[in-house]
């Protein structure tokens, strides 16, 4: 057992029920600072959204808050700026899974994908993922996802391959998950109206079944994490003490099974209310005013 992992099952030796709001921000901020795998990077400042073109200051100066706390980071796309994401990275020694983002618009999709085999010749992409969660909105076919996988891994060299979608899409896709050099599942219990207490057990089965779907693929979580702000969805409730309590759950339990994972997000984007509803604008760990919400 690594010390690190040590570290973390100190921390969560003690049982959060009838602690305090404060005394819940103090555990977090001592899980926090001993550090994540991975975290999805949020780059979008109040007023902006996809489409608007991103500045390199702005990609740095949020790179330099996450950068102590995070040994990778997850980008979404290879255009609009966001290119300069694994780049930035690299600059202060964090590891990137960098994604192209497809949709339905195939010149764009074009773009990305050659944007992504750019970055990984380059030398600054360390998991490439063509393609997020494509199947669940279908936007791409079965058929037209697999022909951008392919065509990426046969002009990349030496950087593993994978798609992201939600866990049961490679059960229900095994042509997708035979493609991918690794497995990267989307786990959210939240969005599937569980209670927070009984999240963690949820999630583990999802891991588990895109285990079974890898059929020995390694398995990294590429997505999870909970709302801090929002209507409930079922039993599943956003709350400030919620959201810290399944920070720390995931962290604990990832230290323990050494299981990579990408949490989501670093910062709260207000452009997300419109795709998911209110909680969509409070998933980060920083506010949209990279504040430390915690």
């Amino acid at each position: 057992m690594s010390i690190r992992t040590e570290k973390f099952l100190a921390l969560a030796s003690t049982d959060y029920a009838g602690k305090s709001t404060e005394e819940l921000q103090v555990l977090f901020r001592k899980f926090l600072a001993q550090g994540m795998h991975g975290i999805c990077f949020s780059p979008y400042e109040e007023g902006q959204q996809p489409g608007d073109q991103l500045s390199e200051d702005q990609i740095r100066h949020r790179m330099k808050i996450i950068a102590p706390y995070t040994k990778w980071v997850r980008s979404f796309s290879t255009t609009e700026g966001n290119e300069l994401i694994p780049k930035i990275a690299k600059e202060f020694g964090i590891q990137s899974l960098v994604g192209a983002w497809l949709g339905d618009d195939d010149e764009t999709n074009q773009k990305e994908v050659e944007g992504l085999i750019k970055l990984c010749n380059e030398g600054f992409v360390d998991i490439a993922a063509v393609g997020n969660e494509v199947l669940y909105r279908g936007d791409l076919t079965e058929h037209q996802l697999l022909n951008f996988i392919q065509y990426a891994k046969s002009n990349i060299k030496n950087v593993p391959v994978g798609y992201v979608d939600a866990y049961y899409e490679f059960v229900d896709h095994p042509k997708i998950s035979d493609a991918c050099d690794v497995i990267l599942a989307n786990c959210y219990p939240f969005w599937e109206g569980c209670d927070l207490d009984y999240s963690l057990l949820y999630m583990k089965d999802m891991y588990q079944r895109a285990l079974r779907a890898g059929r020995g693929k390694k398995v990294i979580i590429s997505e999870t994490g909970w709302p801090s702000e929002g209507t409930n969805l079922e039993g599943a409730f956003p709350s400030y003490e919620n959201a810290m309590k399944y920070f720390m759950n995931t962290q604990k339990w990832v230290a323990e099974e050494d299981i990579e994972l990408f949490y989501f997000s670093s910062f709260d984007e207000s452009w997300k209310v419109g795709a998911e509803g209110d909680v969509g604008a409070y998933w980060g760990i920083w506010d949209r005013d990279e504040q430390l919400k915690f």
